[in-house]
């Protein structure tokens, strides 16, 4: 029976062992522009099996945080370089997750001061960070527009764009895409958020159209075995919700299944907090069977609130791979923690959105 700290293959990712980085947004790149402390940050986390940067906007339109970095711009992708460079320097792998934020955006972060873009004209009951004056704020999101479905096209183009940036240029293992929490992809997925009455709307077939032709994209630009995809059938992060949440992801998955993936990421519950909820009720063993019975080979990893207990059941019932957010923030040398049942340290939560190295690569490690 594996152990977490065993090594698993990911498609053409091997992993030296089972334990994830999960994507953490911290809001310290200005301009978009990822730097050499963040390059740090994530070489400190490279003993981890596989690193998931945080959420990285694959254009201008699709960023909805201050300071959160880009993917689309020479200077970004540099910046990036310089943390796979750090990453691969320790052995480590590192993807980047692909990110529109669609509706959960703010006038002030899109081009030309415009309105974010969303499935149907519905302004998301939620709030961004909008930092002032090195002072993390959170606010309302604007009222978003529409998009019209002749825009799609380029937002699957956009995707494509920078899957092949992040590999070819940037230096990463790979990509995920992050089809989960409310955002664009997933705001698409879900009537709360989707009330279109053209291709993209109504069906789960049609609800599924868009992610569907990105990761199609997406595959056929860089292969399925670099490329993973985060999901989150029920969490209600950033005003997400369908009322019947089961059938849309059974369909879903046995449509991923046969693009080869290198892993399926699922945040069971809702994100950064209960793993059941009672009034969402999902089965997470059916989603799994879904996926290898049309085919799916792709890795298993599962997230939420995990600790190492509750990870090395989740292995020994069959997950492949297990990501951890929030305890990674303060130990940079989790892997090890685990390994040794060691004592956490606690996160500073006053410096968890924006700041400089406080609280960010200060955690300080095991004693050699």
């Amino acid at each position: 029976m594996p152990s977490l700290f065993d090594p698993v293959q990911a498609g053409e990712l091997q992993l030296a062992n089972r334990i994830a980085l999960a994507p953490l947004t911290r809001n310290r790149a200005p301009d978009a522009i990822p730097t050499a402390l963040m390059a740090e940050y994530y070489a400190q986390r490279a003993s981890a099996g596989l690193l998931i940067t945080e959420a990285t906007a694959i254009s201008h339109q699709g960023q909805g945080y201050s300071d959160v970095p880009g993917l689309y711009a020479p200077a970004q992708l540099a910046g990036w370089k310089q943390v796979t460079d750090a990453v691969h320097a320790q052995d480590g792998k590192i993807v980047v997750q692909l990110w529109h934020v669609g509706r959960v955006s703010h006038t002030d972060l899109q081009p030309g001061g415009g309105q974010p873009v969303a499935p149907s004209a519905i302004t998301a009951n939620t709030k961004t960070v909008l930092i002032r004056d090195g002072v993390p704020t959170f606010v309302d999101t604007s009222a978003p527009r529409a998009l019209a479905a002749d825009e799609l096209p380029g937002i699957v183009h956009s995707y494509e764009v920078a899957a092949r940036a992040a590999v070819n240029a940037a230096g990463f293992d790979g990509v995920e895409i992050h089809g989960a929490n409310g955002y664009l992809l997933d705001q698409f997925l879900k009537r709360g958020s989707n009330q279109r009455e053209d291709n993209y709307g109504g069906s789960i077939e049609n609800r599924a159209r868009l992610l569907l032709e990105v990761t199609r994209a997406i595959t056929a630009a860089i292969g399925g075995g670099r490329t993973g995809i985060r999901l989150s059938p029920v969490t209600p992060a950033n005003d997400a919700y369908d009322a019947d949440p089961q059938p849309l992801f059974d369909y879903l998955v046995k449509q991923l299944a046969t693009l080869d993936l290198a892993y399926v990421h699922i945040i069971e519950g809702a994100t950064g907090g209960p793993r059941e909820l009672d009034d969402r009720p999902f089965d997470y063993a059916a989603l799994k069977a879904a996926y290898r019975a049309a085919g799916g080979q792709g890795a298993w990893m599962v997230n939420n609130g995990y600790d190492k207990a509750l990870a090395e059941q989740a292995v020994a019932e069959g997950a492949d791979i297990v990501a951890f957010g929030k305890p990674y923030i303060a130990n940079p040398d989790l892997v090890a923690r685990l390994r040794h049942n060691a004592p956490l340290n606690t996160p500073d939560k006053m410096t968890f959105y924006g700041g400089g190295a406080k609280g960010y690569t200060d955690y300080p490690a095991l004693a050699a």
